[in-house]
């Protein structure tokens, strides 16, 4: 039997659509891969804040983990939101249990903008456990100090620190650019291979507040490509341009920050593939 290509996102889910689990599924659909999800967060929220969470369970985390590996052929997974000391080692742990095929860890620790996500407490774990089960690690630019715990202030900076997330366990590394209200230039994300090949990807920058679920849906189509069995520099290239045409088409969802447009997105796909 010839199966369909199928993804797995590992993430929490965000009532209002825009982020989390919901814009991992939206991108794995537009790039024409099924998903499958494991839930291990979901917050109360709308365009205008979040007003509620929950952490799930961790015996719930673990029997996702079993009750998908009874029967699904899951060809790539992603990480998202890992809230706690708990649900790290729970992830950790079934991972290496299972063969879901390589991971995309999108550490979800500290916002675009720079407000943290995850407890202090969690951060050297998050390091030693999850870090180096990644395929392909892709952090923002805020993340990526937080974890190299060293100043991101030129080009040097984020190759060298590209290099010690290698060392860390990453074989591949994407370092997102730093973007901030007002700003001219373009949006410049690093690239190093587990090979040594380095790169930048440089996008203009767009001035919107529908940005949310960028960095989910970045590493979703990250992970929906090598669940297709494309090579990781083919798949990051693809993931840039389909979030770059996802935030140039916006969408009109909700009184304030919104979502970025999968619809546009899969146009994209759907032009590249014919």
């Amino acid at each position: 039997m010839k199966y369909t290509t199928q993804a797995l996102t590992i993430a929490g889910h965000d009532s209002d659509g825009s982020a989390g689990m919901p814009a991992d599924l939206h991108a794995f659909f537009a790039d024409r891969v099924y998903g499958h999800g494991i839930l291990t967060a979901a917050v109360a929220g709308n365009s205008q804040g979040v007003y509620a969470s929950q952490i799930m369970p961790v015996d719930f985390i673990a029997k996702q983990f079993e009750v998908l590996a009874t029967d699904f052929k899951i060809q790539a997974a992603k990480t998202g939101m890992l809230a706690n000391d708990d649900v790290i080692n729970v992830v950790a742990d079934q991972y290496e249990k299972v063969d879901f095929g390589p991971l995309v860890v999108d550490p979800v620790i500290i916002t675009k903008h720079g407000a943290m996500l995850l407890a202090e407490s969690a951060f050297e774990l998050f390091r030693k456990r999850i870090v180096p089960l990644a395929t392909v690690l892709t952090p923002n630019f805020f993340e990526a100090q937080k974890l190299t715990e060293r100043e991101l202030e030129n080009d040097e900076a984020i190759i060298e620190a590209a290099k010690e997330l290698q060392q860390m366990g990453a074989q591949n590394v994407v370092i997102k650019g730093q973007h901030q209200p007002g700003q001219v230039k373009p949006v410049r994300d690093f690239v190093r291979l587990a090979d040594g090949e380095e790169f930048w990807l440089s996008q203009n920058y767009l001035a919107t507040n529908r940005v949310n679920g960028t960095g989910d849906t970045y590493s979703a189509i990250i992970t929906a490509e090598l669940a297709k069995k494309v090579g990781v520099k083919q798949a990051v290239i693809k993931a840039n341009q389909f979030v770059h045409t996802a935030i140039q088409n916006e969408l009109t969802v909700g009184h304030q920050y919104g979502p970025i447009n999968h619809w546009a997105g899969m146009k994209l796909v759907s032009e590249n593939e014919e």
